[in-house]
């Protein structure tokens, strides 16, 4: 393969890339990586190395890399209309059709999809819709939300702020007023190492109540959450969780907007991480699995009774006043329908339940007795590693260590992508859906190399 030798010079000279240190990638601190192509769970780069990616680009790759069967539905709908707008009651064959079929496969009280680009512009979507929707009922004061710290919905102005992860906070203005953060529901770091987990749950929800409480509930319009917290560490709600917070927005009025932008289309084994935890949303976020990052898309769900509510105000007000000029693009959602139709021929949602569930036990066979690991944790086809200073004690390590870091850079000489999750010394799991046993059994040989050769380090 003949190399533009040019790319690595361009790269530091006119490519601003996200979640970088802008300063080490400019001064060549930090080796880019190239990648040109993907088969599988794999991907290449330019230098011709190969990477089990593990992480399946940004937990979105579903299906996999190389799938034709998408790829090839995007070129045709490319060359019979590039594009057309969704406004005034415009619709593409593809952008409908992907609407039933979104629809068919979510939870049974949702109605209506809007769709997006991705995960933070809908949850941008949902904020100012859960506004206009408070005002068409004259609740002109019910408009806070509460999001939880460690909880990732986007990098936007009100997605941003949202997120509870100090990195999309700093120096950004942000979080806007209006957005509040409850506590993380993650019971390793409970405030006192003698609580039970049902006890960690009852603080969780009792720390709720009050918020809700000091605010007043009358303030309070919606209340998001990930059914399974992913950037912030790859984190399942404790025992009796979700069960107990819904009943406090039930009881309070408040709506439940579910951010299934990770979990959506099967990662959990089921079609939608709200079944699997048995939740009642008002308003779903989805983008990642709907198209299998094939082509940028992502949609809000709203559920009959909010999009009652939505007709209502515009036979109040006249068109609604919200739309983005992409929006249900028609090569995204041909490659959503494509997407789609290859999840269920290839019977993926089964198959991360079952070599999720594998995954998972193997990882703890390794791992649990490991004197650096703290905790495995996961749920279907998503797992994480935190690693202890001392497990007894549950003492973290100094952050400048980056002990996350350097497992995950190890883990990458060995072959194997793996994430070094933000604010914690943790090591996440998202693998493509399509992820075979023999594959796991590679990841964790792999993880457990790197593993030991950061503890014999330190």
């Amino acid at each position: 393969m003949i190399k533009n030798d040019h790319l690595d010079e361009w790269d530091r000279n006119y490519f601003f890339h996200p979640s970088t240190h802008l300063a080490q990638h400019a001064r060549g601190e930090i080796p880019n990586r190239i990648i040109t192509s993907g088969d599988g769970c794999y991907i290449f780069d330019r230098d011709g190395n190969k990477f089990l990616d593990g992480f399946a680009g940004l937990y979105c790759v579903n299906v996999g890399y190389g799938r034709s069967e998408v790829s090839e539905a995007i070129a045709k709908q490319a060359k019979e209309l590039s594009y057309y707008h969704s406004y005034v009651s415009h619709g593409t064959e593809a952008s409908i059709t992907l609407a039933k079929m979104v629809i068919d496969r979510a939870p049974n009280n949702m109605s209506k999809v809007y769709f997006g680009l991705g995960g933070s512009d809908a949850n941008e979507t949902n904020i100012k819709l859960v506004w206009y929707y408070n005002n068409i009922l004259n609740r002109p004061n019910k408009k806070k939300i509460i999001s939880r710290w460690r909880g990732y919905h986007g990098s936007g102005l009100i997605s941003g702020s949202l997120t509870g992860l100090a990195a999309f906070h700093n120096k950004f203005d942000l979080p806007l007023d209006r957005i509040l953060h409850t506590v993380t529901p993650h019971y390793l770091r409970r405030p006192d190492k003698d609580m039970k987990e049902e006890q960690f749950t009852e603080y969780c929800v009792e720390s709720l109540k009050k918020m809700i409480d000091d605010e007043g509930a009358e303030t309070i319009a919606a209340f998001i959450g990930e059914p399974i917290l992913g950037t912030g560490g790859i984190i399942p709600p404790p025992k009796g969780y979700w069960e107990a917070v819904q009943k406090v927005l039930e009881d309070n009025d408040i709506m439940f907007i579910v951010d299934e932008v990770v979990t959506g289309f099967g990662r959990l084994g089921t079609m939608f991480g709200s079944e699997y935890y048995n939740l009642r949303p008002d308003i779903i976020t989805i983008a990642k699995g709907l198209t299998s990052a094939y082509a940028p898309l992502s949609g809000s769900i709203f559920s009959n009774k909010v999009w009652k509510v939505l007709e209502q105000g515009t036979d109040e007000l006249g068109p609604i006043g919200h739309g983005w000029t992409y929006s249900a693009h028609p090569i995204g959602a041909a490659a959503g329908v494509a997407n789609l139709e290859l999840v269920d021929k290839m019977n993926l949602v089964s198959n991360a339940k079952e070599v999720g569930k594998y995954f998972l036990d193997e990882l703890k066979n390794a791992f649990d007795p490991h004197p650096l690991v703290g905790e495995v944790r996961g749920d279907g086809m998503l797992a994480s590693l935190e690693f202890l200073e001392n497990k007894e004690s549950l003492k973290f390590f100094d952050p400048a260590k980056k002990i996350g870091m350097k497992v995950s850079a190890n883990l990458l000489k060995e072959g194997v992508i793996g994430r070094a999750m933000p604010h914690g010394d943790i090591l996440g799991f998202a693998p493509p859906l399509c992820l075979s046993k023999s594959e796991v059994d590679i990841i964790v040989s792999s993880l457990k190399k790197s593993v030991d050769k950061v503890h014999s380090e330190i």
